[in-house]
C-alpha cells in the first residue's frame, strides 16, 4: 500500500525561528498515525505545514501521488485533505445541522462518503443536539461537531490537532471511539497528541518530535515496549 500522505525533508519557520527540521514521515491510506511530543515540540506547526498554512521553506509533502507544498489550503482541502485545528472552530450561533451543512462537498472517489445518518452514528451526542447552536454546547461536543463538519467534506485523509486535549474523560473515550470509526471507514488519520493513554488507544503507528526532529518511529506496540524513548520525550 503506498503512502497516502509522506512529507519528506520539511524545514518550517516562523519568522527567523527555525521550528521544523528536515521532518519526514509517512501515512498511509487507511491507517491512524499519531505525532507525540511535548508542547512546543511542533506538533501543530507539523499539520499547519502539510495543510499549507505555515508553508514548508524546504522539502516536499506529496498527498494521494501530488505534491501539495506549493499549495494554498483551500486547493490542499479540494483535494481530500480534512483539517480540524485545534481551536474549535464552529459556527456558535448556528445549530449543528447548519454548521453540518457547511461543510458539505459532493462525494470523492475513493473516499467514504459521509451522510448525516453516518455522523450521527459515529457521534451520537450530535444526534440529541442537532437543532441546538452550535455555542450552547461542551468543549468535548464543539470538538465532535468541528471533527464532523470537516468529514462532511468527504476526506480521505483527516488531521487531527490534539484531539483529547481538555475533553472529559467519558468524552476521550467517545472521541477514541470516533476515531477508531474513522479508520473503520477507510479514512487515514493524522492526529497530534500529548495524552499517550490516548494516543495508544486508537493508533497504529506512532512518531516522536522534539524541537522540531523526528526522535522515534515505530509501531505502537514498539513504543509501549520502550521505556527509556517514553521517559526522554513524553515524561512530563
Amino acid at each position: 500500500m503506498g503512502a497516502m500522505l509522506e512529507l519528506e525533508g520539511i524545514d518550517t519557520f516562523y519568522g527567523r525561528a527555525h521550528i521544523l527540521s528536515k521532518v519526514s514521515f509517512a501515512v498511509a491510506a487507511g491507517e491512524v498515525v499519531v505525532l507525540l511530543g511535548r508542547n512546543g515540540a511542533g506538533k501543530s506547526t507539523t499539520l499547519k505545514s502539510i495543510i499549507g498554512l505555515v508553508p514548508a521553506a524546504s522539502g516536499t509533502i506529496r498527498f494521494a501521488g501530488e505534491r501539495i507544498d506549493r499549495r494554498a489550503p483551500y486547493e490542499i482541502a479540494q483535494r481530500g485533505l480534512g483539517y480540524v485545528p485545534e481551536d474549535r472552530r464552529i459556527f456558535t450561533d448556528l445549530t449543528v445541522l447548519e454548521n453540518l451543512e457547511v461543510g458539505r462537498q459532493p462525494p470523492r472517489a475513493g473516499a467514504p462518503t459521509w451522510t448525516l445518518e453516518k455522523l450521527f452514528a459515529l457521534f451520537p451526542n450530535l444526534a440529541e443536539r442537532r437543532s441546538q447552536p452550535g455555542g450552547r454546547m461542551s468543549g468535548g461536543e464543539q470538538q465532535m461537531l468541528t471533527i464532523a463538519r470537516t468529514l462532511m467534506g468527504n476526506p480521505t485523509c483527516i488531521l487531527l490537532d490534539e484531539p483529547s486535549e481538555g475533553l472529559a474523560p467519558v468524552i476521550v473515550d467517545q472521541m477514541a471511539a470516533a476515531i477508531r470509526g474513522l479508520k473503520d471507514a477507510g479514512v487515514a488519520v493524522l492526529l497530534s497528541e500529548q495524552n499517550l493513554h490516548f494516543a495508544t488507544a486508537v493508533s497504529d503507528r506512532a512518531y516522536i518530535i522534539e524541537k522540531g526532529q523526528i526522535r522515534f518511529s515505530g509501531t505502537i506496540a514498539e513504543l509501549d515496549a520502550n521505556e527509556a524513548i517514553r521517559a526522554a520525550y513524553l515524561a512530563v
